[in-house]
């Protein structure tokens, strides 16, 4: 009598090291990105970077690389498979842009207006970073249990539109932007990436790694990038070893950013939690079907010890698993890919890296990863919610432009002591038929407005005009107390204005709002 062949999962396979090129040129994008961002943007020092950051990031990559290849182990031995492959894992894409430009450079404007230094400025955007880090990361831990309730709450158009609307402007446009300053180096890795995904062109390396290999050899080649002794010498001085930190005291002492920046932490805590359950669904339905609470629950970890460690940037269950798992990819790629990241984020080796793949190399796959988000948010709701998913993006694109303009104009010498931001812009901007004021109040709370309003479309369209009153009504109070659209002058800036009744325009627009769908909903009623 032949006896059953056992089929126990390996911890490393041939072809994890196909999924293992992609995991890592996407984490390794991502780490160019912060490097980049928060010196360029931000004015961080190489020491905060590369001392305090970076190994925090290290921590929490190889919490969940780690777990997540072990349940996919411990699963397949159970369920006598070896064909079963670990979830993806890294930096969340969105929560790194939303983190830096709506929660890190306001705090860090608002310290230079305030008269401090440059280094302290940063000092106080690393803490705020640190903060809204950690917030969500106790929302993706605490709502484990209840990522289903939540997800049935809103209307997926309503979530989807509202990551789309930061995936399309300050992800997609800014690198767009790029590209087109730099059209030779730019245009050929994009088209490399978009024959790769959308194309489904195969290339005799992974497309992604070979769009990163041409944006290097047409950066150095063109001369974008050129050879500076100077400034190699300099990327060698942060290598060595950095043991991570424990922060507890700097996330005390920044506490209050919980309240000043709730409206951006709780959204994209939602979204990550909501966001990593989808991707679930999306393993199971590629056949590794895989225990939510478990999953939620150490994704929200990542995120907890990377703030407590440093790191301002939280972690997430990667979209893409059954692209992975089609690679042949398995347990080790997670493994591995936990272990380099690793090694590049605690030794500082990161910074070699980082000079001689400069961002233009790279950005074709964020700026995709952009388009990926805004199509899927069409895609993945049904068609007739279309109109909604505009609705639930315009808000995201109304704080864009605000930006935008406040940063013109800085450039133009306005938002200093001497030439300070005034209320008195707003009737010039008019003169051009710019309601900049509208601007301003889509941009408090967007991330709030966004899913209300592609929330309210969408019971609109399905004709259930009391579910579209008490979203409204509940915009209402989110207004009313200033989370949403009410904002304040500063030097150099205009934020967000928390407070009882500070919203009271736009709290009563919305309550008449309210009523107006109450009264369709009781006609309706009436005239069946």
């Amino acid at each position: 009598m032949e006896m059953p062949t056992t089929r126990v999962p390996r911890w490393f396979v041939r072809r994890d090291i196909d999924g293992l090129f992609g995991l890592v040129l996407d984490n390794f994008i991502q780490i160019l990105l912060i490097v980049n961002l928060c010196q360029g943007v931000l004015g961080f020092s190489a020491t905060l970077v590369y001392g305090r950051i970076l190994p925090g990031l290290a921590l929490s990559l190889i919490v969940g690389n780690f777990y997540y290849a072990r349940l996919a182990k411990e699963q397949g031995k159970r369920e006598q498979r070896d064909d079963i492959t670990a979830l993806p894992y890294g930096i969340n894409t969105v929560s790194l842009f939303a983190y830096i430009f709506l929660v890190m450079l306001p705090v860090k404007l608002a310290a230079l207006s305030g008269g401090a230094s440059g280094e302290q400025a940063a000092e106080l955007a690393w803490q705020a970073g640190l903060v809204a880090c950690f917030g969500s990361g106790l929302i993706e831990f605490a709502g484990a249990w209840l990522g289903e309730p939540l997800r049935r709450l809103a209307p997926r158009a309503a979530l989807l539109s509202t990551l789309s609307g930061i995936a399309i402007t300050f992800i997609a446009i800014g690198f767009l932007f790029r590209t087109f300053a730099s059209p030779v180096v730019g245009l050929v890795p994009l088209g490399v990436i978009l024959l790769t995904y959308f194309g489904r062109v195969r290339f005799a390396i992974p497309g992604g790694l070979l769009s990163v290999i041409l944006g290097i050899a047409l950066a150095w080649g063109t001369g974008l990038v050129a050879w500076e002794p100077a400034k190699f010498a300099a990327t060698l001085q942060p290598i060595g070893f950095y043991f991570p930190g424990l922060w507890l005291g700097k996330l005390w002492d920044s506490r209050l950013v919980l309240v000043d920046y709730f409206s951006i932490i709780l959204p994209m805590g939602l979204f990550n939690l909501v966001g990593s359950l989808q991707n679930l669904e999306s393993a199971a339905a590629a056949g590794d079907d895989y225990p939510a609470a478990p999953c939620l629950a150490v994704n929200g970890m990542g995120t907890l010890v990377a703030a407590i460690c440093g790191s301002c940037f939280p972690t997430t269950i990667y979209i893409g698993h059954p692209g992975w798992k089609a690679l042949g990819a398995r347990v080790g790629y997670s493994i591995l890919n936990g272990i380099i990241m690793a090694l590049l984020c605690l030794t500082g080796t990161v910074a070699i890296l980082a000079y001689c793949v400069p961002i233009e190399a790279g950005m074709a796959i964020v700026l995709w990863i952009g388009i990926v988000i805004v199509a899927q948010s069409f895609t993945a709701t049904p068609s007739h919610h279309a109109p909604a998913v505009v609705v639930g993006l315009l808000p995201g694109i109304a704080g864009w432009g605000a930006l935008i303009a406040k940063n013109a104009l800085r450039a133009a010498g306005l938002g200093t002591p001497e030439n300070p931001l005034t209320p008195a812009l707003i009737e010039k901007f008019k003169l051009s038929d710019t309601f900049i004021d509208g601007a301003f109040a889509l941009e408090q709370g967007f991330i709030f407005s966004a899913m209300i309003l592609a929330g309210i479309t969408v019971y609109i369209i399905e004709r259930k005009f009391r579910q579209a009153a008490y979203w409204s009504a509940i915009a209402a109070i989110i207004s009313w107390v200033g989370l949403m659209h009410s904002y304040r002058w500063t030097i150099a800036d205009t934020v967000v204005n928390l407070g009882w009744g500070t919203g009271a325009p736009w709290a009563v627009g919305y309550i008449l709002l309210a009523i107006l769908f109450f009264y369709v909903d009781w006609q309706e009623r009436r005239n069946k």
